[in-house]
């Protein structure tokens, strides 16, 4: 008897410490089945390609609102003195810039664009961006932006373009 009062408290910490590392796996695992279940690659991937599709057409016809419909409203930006908070902070840095006449000094466009999934509602979008055009030479950068799903659809709520 005095033996199997030993072995059940033994027997009990096995029964929970099962219990716990199932808990973690099953912890650990939850995310990567919501990836796969959440971002519904390749539909969401082309939805946010074709928001760049949207924007790029609203650059090139001078139309800024357009562009900036990508951001949402808390949106940030990387700019040459840090991070620009809000789309329309934004959009001053975009009129400070590239838009100083009132349109695009250039034509825009994206190459090499690659969306990811980050979680069910989230997704990274990396790739270059060519300014063309205007009497000026091609300016090129890389960017990396980070996307969430909203009621609007595919919004931007980060950009870091250098």
């Amino acid at each position: 008897m005095g033996n199997e009062l030993e072995t059940r408290p033994g027997k009990m910490m096995r029964c929970y410490l099962v219990l716990a590392l199932t808990a973690v796996v099953a912890a650990c695992a939850g995310p990567m089945q919501s990836v796969g279940t959440g971002l519904r690659y390749p539909s969401d991937a082309t939805a946010v390609k074709a928001v760049f599709d949207t924007t790029t057409a609203g650059w090139n016809r001078g139309e800024l609102a357009v562009y900036l419909s990508a951001y949402v409203d808390s949106a940030t930006a990387m700019g040459s003195n840090g991070p620009v908070r809000g789309v329309n902070a934004i959009g001053d840095q975009m009129r400070a810039g590239y838009w100083k006449t009132g349109r695009p000094l250039q034509l825009l466009r994206y190459e090499h664009l690659e969306i990811r999934p980050l979680g069910p509602d989230n997704a990274l979008a990396t790739g270059q961006y060519v300014l063309s055009g205007g009497g000026r030479p091609d300016r090129t950068g890389w960017f990396t932006t980070i996307w969430t799903r909203t009621p609007a659809g595919w919004r931007m709520v980060h950009d870091h373009s250098s």
